[in-house]
């Protein structure tokens, strides 16, 4: 069974960084193919940034160009760098693989100020 743990998240103004991070444990995976999904109150859970396992990279319209999605697989952990944040950011954020499977984490909460 695989854990995902997301971290990184917090309250921060508009045009503002954050880093988020989310790291993988357990047994029998690997992070080749990774992707980081939102949902924000009310709304359906979107993709905000998948990686490949080419380290080919897809990201949703709404972020493109403002988040790069990275990962480490020596440590098992994948990336999410937001920039240029803005209130309608505000969503818990989520990791899954790419496809992503049924189990989902907590997630971490970012909550963008104006």
């Amino acid at each position: 069974q695989v854990q995902l743990v997301e971290s990184g998240g917090g309250l921060v103004q508009a045009g503002g960084s954050l880093r988020l991070s989310c790291a993988a444990s357990g047994s029998g995976f690997n992070i080749n193919a990774m992707a980081w999904f939102r949902q924000a109150p009310g709304k359906q859970r979107e993709l905000v940034a998948a990686i490949t396992s080419s380290s080919s990279t897809i990201y949703g319209l709404a972020v493109k160009g403002r988040v790069t999605i990275s990962k480490n697989n020596a440590e098992n952990t994948v990336y999410l760098q937001m920039n240029s944040l803005k209130p309608e950011d505000t969503a818990v954020y989520y990791c899954n693989f790419w496809p992503p499977r049924n189990d989902w984490g907590q997630g971490t909460q970012v909550t963008v100020s104006s």
